[in-house]
């Protein structure tokens, strides 16, 4: 079974260092993580892309282990995401969809290709940019300095002023970085005009088994007219690639029909612009325990949502 980054005992690291609460489990067939969440209501379980099963047998295990970690810890419903689509069939009956957590859609790159044929299945676009970027005076380099991650945080309020796009903490972001399984990319520009250099972009990603995950990211708006994004995800395929690693997972995709207003959907052209392939999970599912409960929870939510957008 593939195992992904937020199920594994790395994930559970950070976990650890953000002060969070979990429980890991390998048993007959599954694999979890499985992350203690509090509310005014009482506390909820989360398992982010989990848990993983190799088969059917192995999910009702799984399911079997949560129900009783939710009977230890008092809590009143289960969240998970099971990667397995076809998992949705062998949930319980007190299982209802909600709006995902994490995204039902991925686009993954095969790594195992050779670097030109991978650069053939870029975009004209993306090839071009590729192809000229230190040209037009941007250069790409990683680091583990902790100091470095207040690039990533100033790009990222910027954005936030700009975009209202949610951004993370600067202790969050630093704590990631301090997993030895992060990177942080710098994207910088040298103004010529100027004599001056200045960083423009800026990345997170994760290296998890055979895979490298896109992660946290923001762009200087500013320096729209540079390909700033094409010059750090394209270095940091190949960089991947030389390393070993055979998949570069981009993250969330809308859907094909999904509305203008989705998360999503203003990234998800750029993304498969690389070349690649898309990869469906089943979605994020609450596993209700005490209905009670979790009407006053979800009504709770909904009535601080309306209270944020006025």
């Amino acid at each position: 079974m593939k195992i992904p980054i937020t199920q594994s005992k790395e994930w559970q690291k950070l976990q650890d260092d953000l002060g969070e609460i979990s429980f890991f489990e390998q048993g007959s067939g599954y694999q979890y993580l499985a992350i203690l969440k509090t509310t005014p209501v009482g506390n909820y379980l989360y398992l982010p892309y989990g848990p993983v099963s190799e088969d059917k047998k192995g999910f009702e295990n799984a399911l079997k282990s949560l129900k009783l970690l939710a009977k230890r810890q008092k809590a009143f419903f289960i969240r998970v995401e099971p990667t397995n689509p076809t998992s949705t069939q062998d949930l319980p009956k007190n299982a209802q969809k909600i709006h995902d957590s994490n995204p039902e859609m991925s686009w993954v790159l095969n790594l195992k290709d050779d670097k030109s044929t991978i650069i053939f299945n870029f975009s004209h676009g993306v090839r071009n940019a590729f192809n000229t970027f230190t040209k037009r005076g941007l250069k790409v380099e990683q680091t583990k300095n902790l100091e470095n991650i207040n690039y990533l945080v100033k790009l990222q309020t910027k954005l936030f002023k700009e975009k209202k796009i949610n951004t993370f903490s600067k202790s969050y972001l630093e704590t990631e970085l301090s997993q030895p399984f992060a990177t942080l990319y710098l994207v910088k520009y040298f103004d010529p005009e100027k004599n001056t250099e200045k960083v423009v972009a800026a990345s997170l990603f994760f290296d998890y088994k055979k895979t490298r995950y896109y992660m946290q990211s923001a762009s200087d708006n500013d320096y729209k007219k540079l390909p700033t994004t094409v010059a750090l995800l394209t270095t940091a395929i190949f960089d991947a690639k030389e390393k070993g690693l055979e998949y570069f997972d981009f993250w969330g995709i809308a859907p094909d029909n999904a509305p203008n207003n989705h998360p999503w959907k203003g990234f998800t052209k750029f993304k498969k612009s690389f070349g690649g392939q898309e990869i469906k999970y089943a979605g994020t599912y609450d596993i209700v325990y005490k209905p009670a409960k979790y009407r006053l929870y979800q009504s709770m939510r909904r009535f601080n949502r309306f209270i944020r957008h006025l």
